[in-house]
């Protein structure tokens, strides 16, 4: 499996010359900031749980169930709270399929928004007509989980995942107002002539929000390696140049921060796909912050904070969020939890 990655690569040759150009554009287009983004899990089950790359293709044993393996309502909304605290931002709420029915679905969302005042982005499959009406007061976009444009390989990887009912999603979801994203992962098999088939994709559907993950390889799953960071930069620095006003989001992992300055550097708006609550207040935390001050860019989002509990007023934000006294008191108890946690953290380093 993948080893820590412990220095910065070096650019060279063309990722050098694309890192320099897609920097520009960046700065022709965009501020300073960068931010982080958290994906909220609504729940570790999905029912089809065949994509070979997924945790979810290797642990069918304990995801049988989607009602056993959903997350609380408690530690959802702490989550969001944290969000809004820390000056992150939601990547989207997301979950397998068939996670629960619409009208749950359409609580967590409720909710959430109203804890972070905005509406959001989403990721939960395709959504169906009526679902996207119910959801329209609380969400800003739909994100679809592409993976890979070539077709073979995404037949191999995405075997009960095809692309043909996500193009419909978009379409429904384009006209009835929701802005569009979509998901790709580097260490697949992918090649770089295949940045075609991504570019005609955007351009085609109007895709206003990529996110690219560097793929987190899943003990059990065909895959043992990650991708070089030199590889999520070019198709980073590739987007870019190609998309000027695009949002960009790269996903990486604890062990590979050296990448995060090279990525924004390259033209990425923000990071994703963290460990934040763990990492939070411990060096690896720390980490991140310098990492995005190197790329020359202004962190908003907080990886380190004294005094957790004291810093923000919590309590604060579960005003006119539509919850019952017993709900915020148990949100409350789980934000505390989290809490605590950061602060034992902080006092351990």
């Amino acid at each position: 499996m993948d080893k820590e990655i412990i220095k910065i690569p070096e650019l060279k040759g063309e990722v050098k010359d694309l890192v320099e150009e897609a920097e520009k554009v960046y700065w022709d287009n965009f501020d300073s900031e960068a931010w982080f983004g958290r994906c909220i899990f609504l729940s570790w089950y999905c029912e089809r749980g065949t994509c070979t790359f997924c945790f979810r293709s290797v642990t069918k044993h304990q995801i049988k169930h989607a009602k056993q393996a959903r997350r609380s309502l408690a530690s959802v909304l702490a989550e969001a709270m944290m969000i809004r605290g820390f000056g992150w931002r939601i990547e989207f709420l997301t979950g397998g399929y068939g996670i629960c029915d619409d009208a749950e679905l359409i609580r967590y969302t409720k909710l959430v928004s109203q804890i972070i005042k905005q509406p959001m982005w989403v990721n939960l499959g395709e959504i169906g007509t009526n679902l996207l009406d119910e959801l329209k007061p609380y969400v800003t976009g739909i994100v679809s989980s592409i993976e890979t444009l070539n077709p073979e390989l995404h037949q191999k990887v995405c075997p009960d995942k095809p692309i043909a009912p996500y193009v419909k999603m978009i379409k429904e979801a384009s006209k009835k107002g929701f802005k569009q994203g979509m998901t790709i992962i580097i260490g697949l098999g992918e090649k770089k002539e295949d940045f075609s088939l991504l570019k005609e994709f955007i351009s085609k559907n109007e895709i206003e929000r990529l996110t690219i993950y560097a793929l987190r390889p899943v003990k059990g799953t065909p895959f043992e390696n990650g991708p070089d960071p030199l590889d999520v930069t070019w198709w980073t620095a590739k987007t870019r140049i190609a998309f000027p006003k695009i949002e960009i989001i790269v996903g990486s992992a604890a062990y590979r921060l050296p990448e995060l300055n090279l990525v924004l550097r390259a033209g990425a708006n923000a990071i994703t796909k963290l460990p934040a609550t763990n990492m939070f207040n411990t060096k690896k935390g720390k980490e991140v912050e310098e990492q995005v001050k190197l790329a020359n860019r202004k962190f908003i989002s907080k990886f380190s904070c004294k005094d957790v509990k004291k810093a923000i007023n919590w309590k604060e934000m579960l005003k006119g969020v539509e919850l019952t006294p017993e709900e915020k008191e148990e949100v409350m108890q789980t934000l505390n939890n989290y809490l605590e946690n950061m602060d034992k953290k902080s006092v351990e380093e």
